[in-house]
């Protein structure tokens, strides 16, 4: 079915209130890798409930549960979009951290589409959506912005400019390179956070996918970016971080090695992870603001 514009617009979600526990804060800090070496107190914060600290990113993942029934929340009498989702890409992630996140704690959730662009009938649509956590007060506490690539529906007559621009990457050496080892049981640790997509550990579901294997969740990729910042720029300041964006480029197979280049200019720092093992960028574009 064709995406109807302006009608796509419209299409979002009423409140829902969702909450979570310490567990999920440190079984995410645990699905990016945080924790391998339990003798480092750094890393002990996020994965111990004594002073327990939250990585901003976990925030992907923390209403899972509500955003899993978004889709089957839309209100009457609108002529609402159905796109291909075999053809659908997760272009690009934003988290904004408005204030600093409890251990543990209750929101509400609102999802909505911001924008649609048509890029044409052969190059496909991008879509943009915005969910916002509010806390007790009203308040916005998170917002997440997601750039999905819908390739089989270019065409609907939409706008074809507008889509938020990609961070410019420094042309010069990164400041600091790190190294960030994953784990050959990665995506099936990090998948119990709520992302039970078989193509992080189904071979057989894989290989019809065009994998030789499961590949790891794009979204911890992006995790590990986060903590690749916090370890190798913020000594695991996690509550200065204001936003952390990315646009995905490859998958990662769990087990290989990511490279995170990291470049600081005041309170912003651009990065870029890359698999030196094959020669290919697995994230690139990514920014974290600071506070």
């Amino acid at each position: 079915m064709p995406i109807f514009y302006p009608d796509i617009l419209q299409q979002g979600t009423a409140a829902r209130p969702f909450s979570y526990g310490d567990k999920d804060v440190m079984l995410y800090a645990v699905g990016i890798g945080m924790g391998a070496n339990p003798l480092d107190e750094r890393e002990l914060r996020f994965v111990y409930e004594n002073g327990l600290k939250v990585v901003p990113t976990a925030v992907t993942v923390l209403a899972d549960s509500v955003m899993r029934g978004v889709s089957a929340a839309v209100p009457d009498g609108l002529r609402f979009s159905t796109w291909d989702m075999f053809k659908m890409l997760h272009g690009e992630q934003k988290v904004e951290i408005h204030k600093p996140l409890p251990a543990q704690g209750g929101f509400t959730f609102t999802d909505q589409i911001v924008g649609a662009f048509d890029k044409g009938p052969d190059k496909g649509a991008i879509i943009l959506s915005e969910s916002k956590w509010f806390d007790a007060a009203g308040d916005v506490a998170v917002t997440l912005t997601t750039t999905r690539f819908a390739r089989g529906d270019g065409g609907f007559g939409g706008p074809a400019d507008g889509a938020p621009k990609p961070h410019p990457t420094p042309t010069r050496a990164p400041d600091m390179s790190l190294d960030i080892v994953t784990r050959p049981d990665q995506a099936v640790i990090y998948r119990l956070s709520g992302d039970l997509n078989p193509l992080h550990i189904d071979q057989a579901f894989a290989r019809k996918g065009g994998f030789d294997q499961p590949i790891l969740h794009g979204l911890c990729t992006y995790g590990i970016t986060c903590r690749a910042v916090m370890q190798g720029m913020l000594d695991y300041d996690s509550e200065s971080i204001a936003s952390h964006q990315v646009r995905f480029s490859s998958p990662v197979y769990p087990g290989e090695t990511v490279t995170v280049d990291m470049w600081r200019d005041g309170k912003e720092i651009a990065f870029e992870a890359r698999i030196k093992a094959r020669d290919l960028y697995v994230i690139r574009n990514g920014l974290t603001r600071l506070r």
